[in-house]
């Protein structure tokens, strides 16, 4: 079938087509970050420690919104490319609407289900008595906006993919901008403390939203008919296959949070600090580290259309160049974040209000040791999103688990045992690197495969 060579993804230059997909997805991954980087300002600032505790508590609730938003947008935007790739449109079409579908209806559902059990969920999620009452009023607000964020976060892949990155962009950045308005009107002016921060977040993620859901009956590479939105079976295991490794990423996240939440708060007890003030300086630290992978995550998801298109089109050159520009652009801002994060670390959690010596010297420990191997941790996710983009999704997956589930879960497990609170702060690094060298191993071997594609078609 003749290839649809007209289109930019595999004509045009790689670095340009990088950066015009690349920057736009890390404004929009940034702005996702800051909506709860921005929660936790204002809420250290009136509500205090506690409050950031309770953020930290309800995070791994978003953390699954973000998983479906990525297995349904993700998973629709990837077949969508590679069917493009291909010269098969009406196929295209129908990724599309199926993936905006159950990005609707599976939002919908997750509300319902939060809202059910949303005191036992708090408790699981590592909620102290102290901390409980206020984690329930935040989440239980924000499950309101939980379909909004699910389809502004998937629809933002397909809009992408579409060729409209700075539109994807303008939703995130709307959103965050109302967020960031309305907080300190709520939070300060209205007295509305931890209700008033939900209740802005909440209205920022229902105009993203919106504006998501506008474009997509205005889609531009492919008609988008009503047949279209009808689920197609046939099409499940495709789109759920290659959405599968952002999205376990995201839930192998909320398990490690959860469990992390969990040993900081039991082994937090026994040692000077006490359960709250390592669970609320985990929470910071994690938000923070939310701006380095925003931008990580943000060059990956550019690559995937570029990458999944001219797989298809059979340019293989075209796939590793791209490659190649994204994983160095990750490193560069990796080592940037990880002298920011060796040196500044007092500075960085002093931005979110004030604490004990105690908060803080934990926090500095805390922070020096568990981001120690920032400067390799773009590797892992750039090729994740890699091995998504040409089809590859066992791969995919498997390099998604590598640095949460496989690594870090056992170790954040096993080595508290030994070392009490500290051993917490040694199993990130530990994870980082494993994960790092597993993703080299993997791209290498991928490569000559690649290599010896291009011999073929050159015969």
């Amino acid at each position: 079938m003749q290839k649809d060579t007209a289109n930019p993804l595999g004509t045009e230059k790689i670095g340009t087509l990088l950066a015009r997909f690349a920057i736009p997805s890390i404004i929009s991954m940034l702005v996702s970050a800051l909506y709860n980087i921005v929660d936790q300002f204002f809420i250290g600032r009136s509500v205090g420690m506690l409050g950031n505790a309770a953020t930290n508590v309800a995070f791994p609730i978003t953390t699954v919104c973000t998983a479906i938003a990525l297995l349904f947008g993700l998973g629709g935007s990837a077949n969508f490319n590679l069917q493009l790739g291909a010269g098969k449109q009406k196929e295209a079409s129908y990724y599309v609407g199926n993936a905006v579908t159950l990005l609707l209806s599976t939002g919908i559902l997750l509300a319902v289900i939060v809202k059910i059990f949303l005191q036992p969920l708090m408790i699981f999620f590592g909620a102290t008595d102290d901390v409980l009452q206020l984690a329930m009023t935040y989440t239980g607000i924000t499950t309101l906006g939980f379909p909004f964020l699910i389809i502004s976060n998937g629809a933002g892949s397909l809009i992408r993919a579409d060729g409209s990155p700075k539109f994807s962009m303008a939703c995130m950045l709307t959103g965050a901008i109302i967020n960031t308005i309305l907080d300190p009107i709520f939070i300060f002016l209205f007295d509305m403390g931890m209700a008033g921060a939900a209740w802005a977040t909440v209205i920022g993620q229902v105009v993203s939203g919106i504006m998501a859901i506008w474009y997509i009956f205005k889609f531009r590479s492919v008609k988008l008919t009503s047949d279209c939105f009808k689920i197609k079976t046939n099409l499940l295991p495709q789109i759920c296959g290659l959405g599968a490794a952002g999205s376990f990423n995201q839930l192998a996240m909320m398990v490690v949070q959860i469990v992390l939440n969990n040993t900081l708060t039991f082994y937090g007890r026994t040692s000077v600090y006490g359960s709250e003030v390592p669970l609320a300086c985990a929470g910071l630290i994690s938000k923070v580290g939310m701006i380095f992978f925003s931008m990580i995550i943000g060059i990956a998801q550019g690559l995937q259309p570029i990458v999944g298109f001219n797989y298809g089109a059979h340019k293989y050159d075209r796939v590793k160049k791209t490659y190649f520009y994204a994983a160095g652009s990750a490193t560069i801002i990796a080592v940037i974040a990880f002298l920011l994060f060796q040196l500044f670390p007092r500075q960085i959690i002093g931005i979110f209000g004030s604490g004990s010596e105690e908060y803080f010297v934990f926090a500095e420990n805390y922070f020096r040791i568990y981001m120690f191997f920032t400067f390799i941790n773009g590797i892992q996710p750039i090729t994740s999103n890699f091995f998504t983009a040409i089809g590859k999704a066992i791969k995919g997956v498997f390099l998604s688990l590598t640095r949460q589930i496989i690594f870090f879960l056992p170790l954040v497990i096993i080595l508290p045992k030994f070392m009490g609170i500290d051993g917490v702060m040694y199993t990130a690094p530990i994870a980082d690197f494993v994960a790092a060298v597993c993703s080299a191993v993997l791209i290498i071997s991928e490569f000559k495969h690649i290599k010896s594609l291009e011999n073929l078609q050159n015969k």
